[in-house]
């Protein structure tokens, strides 16, 4: 794919980690004809979780891709990844492109509208290693994304907008949690995509 997007890289953390905002990496006509084909061509389910022992079904959707049937575990319930799409394999490249790092798998999350976000946490699962690091595109209605650090409290926040890359690499995920809040002020849905490096399991 053509990156005809060359913006300044931002680390919008002061210290810990790095949060790297590429900007707008997809024209806006890219952006809007990703958006539809994963939007109506992806098989989102209702995203599972367990917390303290009830089991819980959420209105935000996911979908888990990858080179192999990797299997993931966050919140106490475990996926096994899809093959790629081709959308989705041309948007690893150009994550790869721009990054400079490989990827194996991706998380996706489809947000209906606003109500719905991600409460703070990190992506420190052990099946990603240490110091991993994360490709986020964001596809659709603009959103507020939020770091915390987990020593200082100390906060930082952007608004992610339809075609960036977000990529959250180095020691990110020990220091920093993050979250999408939400927010009444969005009534259209938003796409993310979580390009991931899977180490520590064999494949089937």
């Amino acid at each position: 794919m053509l990156d005809l997007f060359q913006s300044e890289i931002i680390n919008l953390l002061p210290c810990d980690g790095e949060a790297n905002y590429h900007g707008l990496v997809l024209s806006l006509a890219q952006a809007n004809d990703y958006y539809q084909a994963l939007l109506n061509n992806i098989d989102w389910q209702p995203d599972q979780a367990v917390i303290y022992g009830k089991h819980i079904t959420t209105r935000r959707k996911v979908a888990w891709h990858g080179d192999h049937r990797y299997a993931y575990t966050y919140s106490n319930t475990t996926k096994h990844a899809l093959p790629w799409t081709a959308e989705l394999q041309q948007l690893k490249q150009l994550a790869e492109q721009r990054s400079g790092l490989r990827y194996n798998s991706c998380l996706l999350n489809l947000y209906h509208d606003g109500s719905e976000g991600m409460a703070w946490h990190s992506d420190d699962e052990l099946a990603l290693g240490k110091n991993t690091s994360i490709a986020s595109f964001s596809l659709g209605a603009a959103r507020k994304f939020s770091f915390k650090h987990k020593r200082t409290g100390a906060t930082h926040s952007l608004i992610l907008e339809h075609g960036s890359l977000l990529v959250m690499q180095g020691s990110t995920q020990s220091h920093w949690l993050h979250r999408l809040p939400p927010t009444t002020t969005v009534s259209t849905p938003r796409i993310n995509l979580t390009f991931r490096t899977i180490v520590h399991q064999a494949t089937s």
